[in-house]
This record gives structure tokens, C-alpha cells and sequence, in this order.
């Protein structure tokens, strides 16, 4: 969707969901879709406080589904913190979301623009003088941050954080995670096709949950192993005996683990890096959730990605020969895995990738 039309289509929206939606909220839905919420942000454990104290007083009255801004956040109501999401998590994930946006100013410029056109046209419900008043005097002060009016707040209790759209679609999984993780240590498996976002979310868990994050790229086949008859096997296309050996049962028994990580410039696995193990402990990479290997995990999730997406990022990721080998050798080898083992069905979580 070309960008004018995303802003214009989403304000629109706005507006009819919120009849009584004065001038300035619409300037807050402009400056939280272009800068997101590094101005509320003075530390996680003010934040986190603050959240906690909204929850307890505010939330239960206010909308209660997640709102799409336009651009790269949306809001996230408190309600979330009842499907079992942790005021910490919530808290980790808002200050996470508060990175300082380069070209915030002009792109809230632009989004202004989209709105006086909306205006102008009788798509939005503002007087066109009114309008232009309050967008010049918004713009004399520098664009700053805007609070709720006090006729939004009235009459539609807002109670929400502003969060990064890369969490939006985990937020059910990180709910889950705390609540077992409330109860004692969880590994977990994460489990998809290649470009399916497997690492990326293990890089999300660390940030948010300061986990241990184990790679199943670090149990390649070596050179020796890769036989055809290693690849007629189902999953055969990874080192399950060593990482089974190194990993997952020092790990399921407390120990310190102690593995060699495949090097792809040698072809051969390096030398041992110990390892503690933490609350939470991540699998990711195909493969993680091989039968011989899921009576290790307390939890699984299987990234779905569709062909089409799949594609459109390997090539975006690799050069053209190398892309090639993911279609022609290894996407297929993991179909034929997830067709021959149900994986996705067997995973506790599905998410699909969008």
C-alpha cells in the first residue's frame, strides 16, 4: 500500500472508532506513529512501576485490542498484563521499544500533510480553519509530544504503551513463557523453515528475557557425515547425536554444558564453549523439535511462513548461487521432515509470519 494511502486509510479509521477524537489526539496518533515512545522513557523500573500502578486504577475501562499506528508501533492495551504476560516483560518490551527515530520529524510532516488533505476533503471530523490553527501552533512550539485531550480520556479510559510492530506478533508466546517461567526453569524449542525468523526471535528472547540461546547452525553435518544415506534419514540434515550429547541432556540434568559450535570456514566444529545455562534456555533452528530430541523441551513453538515469503527472503538474504542451494537441497529436505514428522502440529504454538 503506497504510503499517503496507509496514513490517510488508518487515520480515517481512527476516527470513526473514536467519535468523540479531538484535534490533539489526532496530533498524538501522528507523533507516536513517527516517533514511537522515547519520550515517556525515563528508566525500566519507573516505567515498569507506572504500568503496574495504570493497570491496577485505569485499564479495565479502555479498548482493550491492539491499535496499529502508522508506521512502525502500535498501542498495546494493559489488558495483556491478564493473559499472562508479566509487568516486567511488558515493561522490558515498552523501554526496548523506545529507540530515537532519524527521520521522525519529517515523517510526522508528512503524516500532518496526509491529515490537512483529509480535512480539507471532509474526510476527517475537524473544521479546516480549526485544524490549521492547532497544526500551526504544534508546529511553532517544534512538534513536542501530545497528550490525550481531556474529552478522549473521558470518554474512552486510555491504557496503553506504545511497542515496537517486531513484538506485536510474540506477544502470546512471551505471555506463556512467563507464566511457566513464574514456576522454574523452561527450555524452550523454536522450530520453522529457513527465513522463517527462528534466530531473529531468539535475539528478541535474549534482549527481552536475558536467556540462553542455543543454534542449531552450530550442529551442521561435517564433511564425513554428509552421506546420501545421512540425507534419506528424516532430519537428517543436522548433528542430532552431538547436539543431543552436548546440549540437551547436560542441560535437562543442571550441568555446565561444554560444545563445539560447526565452523563453516573449516568445515569443522571448534573448540568447546562452556556454557551456563540460565531460567529460560532457547533452542532455535529446523530440526530442534526432531523426535528424538522434543521429550527435552518444556515448550515449542513452529514459525509458519508461507512459500512465497520464504522465498522473497532468501534471495534477499543471499547471493543468487547461494540461494539456490536453499531451494534446490535445503528447503526441500525440510519439508520432508515437517510433512513426515507433523512438527507444526506437534509444537505447543504456531505463529504465522507475515
Amino acid at each position: 500500500m503506497e504510503r499517503n494511502e496507509r496514513t490517510r486509510k488508518l487515520l480515517i479509521e481512527h476516527c470513526q472508532m473514536y467519535p468523540q477524537i479531538q484535534i490533539q489526539d489526532v496530533f498524538k496518533f501522528l507523533y507516536q506513529s513517527s516517533f514511537g515512545c522515547e519520550h515517556l522513557i525515563s528508566s525500566l523500573e519507573a516505567a515498569t512501576e507506572y504500568i503496574k500502578k495504570e493497570h491496577d486504577t485505569v485499564y479495565s475501562k479502555g479498548n482493550q485490542v491492539i491499535i496499529p499506528l502508522d508506521g512502525k508501533y502500535s498501542r498495546v492495551p494493559l489488558s495483556y498484563l491478564d493473559r499472562g504476560l508479566s509487568v516486567d516483560t511488558f515493561g522490558k518490551l515498552f523501554v526496548a521499544s523506545a529507540k530515537r527515530e532519524e527521520h521522525g520529524l519529517t515523517d510526522l510532516i508528512q503524516k500532518l500533510n496526509a491529515a490537512r488533505e483529509l480535512v480539507k476533503g471532509g474526510k476527517l471530523p475537524f473544521q479546516e480553519d480549526e485544524f490549521e490553527r492547532a497544526a500551526a501552533e504544534w508546529e511553532s512550539k517544534g512538534y513536542p509530544a501530545v497528550h490525550h485531550s481531556e474529552v478522549f480520556r473521558e470518554n474512552y479510559f486510555p491504557s496503553y504503551r506504545v511497542m515496537a510492530n517486531e513484538y506485536i506478533p510474540f506477544l502470546a508466546l512471551f505471555a506463556e513463557l512467563d507464566k511457566r517461567l513464574a514456576k522454574g526453569k523452561v527450555i524452550v524449542a523454536i522450530e520453522g523453515g529457513s527465513a522463517s525468523g527462528k534466530t531473529t526471535l531468539g535475539n528478541i528472547l535474549s534482549e527481552i528475557y536475558d536467556c540462553t540461546v542455543f543454534h542449531m547452525d552450530d550442529f551442521f553435518l561435517q564433511p564425513e557425515q554428509r552421506t546420501p544415506e545421512r540425507y534419506a534419514e528424516i532430519g537428517g540434515n543436522v548433528d542430532r547425536e552431538r547436539f543431543l550429547t552436548e546440549v540437551l541432556r547436560p542441560l535437562k540434568e543442571g550441568k555446565t554444558i561444554n560444545y563445539r559450535a560447526f565452523d563453516c570456514t573449516t568445515m569443522r566444529v571448534g573448540e568447546g564453549i562452556l556454557v551456563q545455562s540460565k531460567k529460560l534456555t532457547v533452542i532455535e533452528g529446523a530440526y530442534s523439535m526432531h523426535p528424538e530430541l522434543e521429550g527435552y523441551y518444556d515448550f515449542s513453538v513452529f514459525l509458519d511462513v508461507s512459500p512465497e515469503l520464504q522465498k522473497k527472503r532468501v534471495l534477499k538474504r543471499n547471493s543468487p548461487p547461494f540461494a539456490e542451494r536453499f531451494f534446490e537441497k535445503w528447503i526441500p529436505l525440510e519439508t520432508v521432515y515437517f510433512t513426515k514428522t507433523n512438527i507444526k502440529q506437534r509444537c505447543d504454538m504456531t505463529i504465522s509470519v507475515t
